[in-house]
């Protein structure tokens, strides 16, 4: 009963922390005006710079020095050739070799040159951004984890009960594995479950180390569309060369009224419109609902700094209600993490299982 009283209170704690720490990164980062009084905080430009990609990972400011970790820039451009640098050179409106970072106009936050008429424009840019570095830290700590498991199945009998960490992760793979991929996609569906669980613990832990406020976590991987189109265009190719006869013929030739799909080929076309559709409605979902929960968590946390010049009892007050709000949506977000994973792995499970039907079903 202890033990179980202990981890309960470790969960409740776990999201205090995140709000906590959340206030303190964002008041790290923000010239509050408690020490400016003249400084306005400017909600949107702070969140947005919270939630998009970045060329360097900021830990924290003291005394008007950033921490930071710099990144590798890897650029190349006509004019100047190719160019490696650390972030280092040009963070801080600092230029470095003719390159600088845009503060505003379409390639805003991104790394541009002037060129002869003094227009700012993109290099070829292949550098290791902010999110390309966390999807190597979470991938190496999802490795990791597995590594773990790998590990004590060698070293333990078959018919050995696993606890803890290992037992938790199996509880998952089991879950996922019996609840969504062998009831969405029938007797094969073996061949779909490295890919689909590995897609649920990819999802899953990078939406946990986003909520995490502190270096390595924070980064908004789930949340940048790009990542998620490549999640859901991964589907889309498990869906479409593994699809069956049956599939494809239910796309091409479906069995309605021949005048539906000749001489005018109606119902193949919106059958094609909808190969499109599935990866679509998997990169919207997945990356409103992570980007959507950053927002607001990071909103919450500007009342803090927002209230300061209305008055002691405002600011105390909404200071209190927005650590509180937060911790909710800190309890929040994790489930959230969660769902859209479970969310995701079911979707591309039942795409992949409508695909792999038979002539008769």
């Amino acid at each position: 009963m202890q033990k179980r009283n202990n981890r309960h209170s470790n969960m409740l704690i776990l999201p205090l922390l995140i709000a906590i720490f959340n206030a303190n990164a964002f008041a790290s980062e923000s010239p509050t005006p408690h020490h400016s009084p003249d400084v306005n905080i400017n909600p949107k430009e702070i969140i947005l710079e919270h939630i998009q990609d970045a060329y360097w990972w900021h830990i924290a400011t003291v005394n008007n020095h950033h921490i930071s970790v710099y990144l590798p820039v890897i650029v190349y451009s006509s004019k100047s050739g190719l160019a490696v640098f650390l972030s280092s050179h040009i963070a801080h409106n600092h230029s470095y070799k003719g390159y600088f970072i845009a503060n505003e106009g379409k390639h805003a936050g991104k790394i541009v040159e002037l060129n002869e008429a003094g227009e700012e424009v993109r290099p070829i840019d292949l550098s290791l951004t902010k999110i390309p570095f966390a999807i190597l830290v979470n991938s190496a700590v999802m490795l990791l984890l597995f590594l773990l498991v790998a590990r004590w199945y060698r070293k333990n009998p078959a018919r050995a009960v696993p606890g803890g960490l290992v037992g938790a992760i199996e509880m998952f793979v089991m879950s996922v594995e019996d609840d969504i991929i062998r009831k969405s996609i029938g007797k094969d569906y073996a061949r779909y479950s490295p890919y689909l669980l590995t897609a649920f613990f990819f999802i899953f832990i990078n939406n946990i180390m986003g909520l995490i406020p502190f270096f390595p976590g924070g980064a908004n991987v789930t949340g940048n569309i790009s990542v998620t189109l490549v999640l859901a265009l991964c589907t889309m190719a498990a869906i479409n060369i593994f699809g069956n006869k049956a599939y494809w013929k239910e796309i091409l030739w479906p069995d309605v009224p021949m005048w539906m799909k000749a001489p005018l080929p109606l119902m193949p076309v919106i059958e094609l419109f909808g190969i499109i559709s599935k990866p679509f409605a998997l990169t919207i979902r997945l990356f409103a609902n992570i980007t959507a929960g950053h927002a607001i968590i990071l909103s919450i946390t500007c009342l803090i700094f927002i209230t300061v010049k209305l008055g002691t009892a405002m600011h105390v007050s909404m200071t209190v209600f927005s650590l509180i709000l937060t911790v909710f949506m800190s309890f929040l977000e994790i489930l959230v993490a969660y769902i859209q994973a479970y969310v995701f792995t079911m979707l591309s499970s039942v795409f992949i299982g409508l695909s792999r039907h038979s002539e008769e079903h």
